[in-house]
């Protein structure tokens, strides 16, 4: 039997931490590891809660949410940590990504699409809402267009096909766009994105996004 996803939910909005445990506790395949209403004593829950995922507010008193993320990181990088925010802030996701978040996510965010966030963070994609996704595009300044070369001179020796999905990633499309988008199947998505990571020397889809702006490789 596959082991339920267990979430961690740091929220101190007491209203919206009761509606998001409901929600979790109430999906199959999910399981609630814990709602607390602030990150100060991050590494310890890490290690007595034992999440899969993390549901990270922002703002919270005592401690920021990327305060909390880069502890949580520093502890356990295998946790997937997806942060949660009222507003689409430039500097708040810059730092955010930085921090080594797997997803970016307004709060607004319908219940059905959260719990969509869950599963492809847990499959290793980074759920952004197309708001976000936008403000991501205009962290990196991009650098100047480059000659035609042959793939084989690519700076990261990127095939034709994996050019087009990390391509994809940048504009914010999700594992499943991605496969309806070239007609591929989710199974050779992960495996072409896969190869990206290795190629790019990444360990998620926000550092591969980061770096294919940085270096302007889309």
């Amino acid at each position: 039997m596959e082991k339920n996803t267990r979430v961690l939910i740091y929220e101190d909005n007491t209203d919206l931490r009761a509606s998001l445990s409901q929600l979790l506790a109430g999906t199959p395949g999910l399981e609630l590891a814990g709602a607390l209403g602030n990150c100060t004593q991050t590494e310890t829950d890490i290690s007595r809660l034992r999440p899969d995922v993390v549901l990270m507010d922002i703002d919270m008193p005592g401690m920021t949410g990327i305060e909390g993320l880069r502890r949580i990181k520093s502890v356990s990088p295998g946790v997937s940590v997806v942060m949660l925010t009222v507003f689409e802030d430039n500097d708040r996701v810059f730092d955010a990504i930085c921090a080594g978040a797997d997803g970016y996510l307004l709060k607004k965010t319908p219940p059905v699409k959260l719990l969509d966030a869950i599963s492809e963070v847990r499959a290793g994609g980074a759920p952004m809402t197309p708001a976000i996704a936008r403000q991501v595009l205009k962290l990196f300044p991009r650098t100047p267009p480059k000659a035609a070369a042959p793939p084989e001179d690519s700076p990261a020796n990127l095939s034709a096909r994996e050019q087009e999905v990390l391509n994809l990633l940048v504009e914010g499309y999700s594992y499943k766009m991605i496969a309806a988008d070239r007609g591929i199947s989710l199974d050779t998505v992960r495996s072409h994105i896969k190869k990206i990571y290795e190629k790019l020397h990444v360990r998620s889809m926000t550092e591969a996004v980061s770096k294919a702006l940085r270096q302007g490789l889309t």
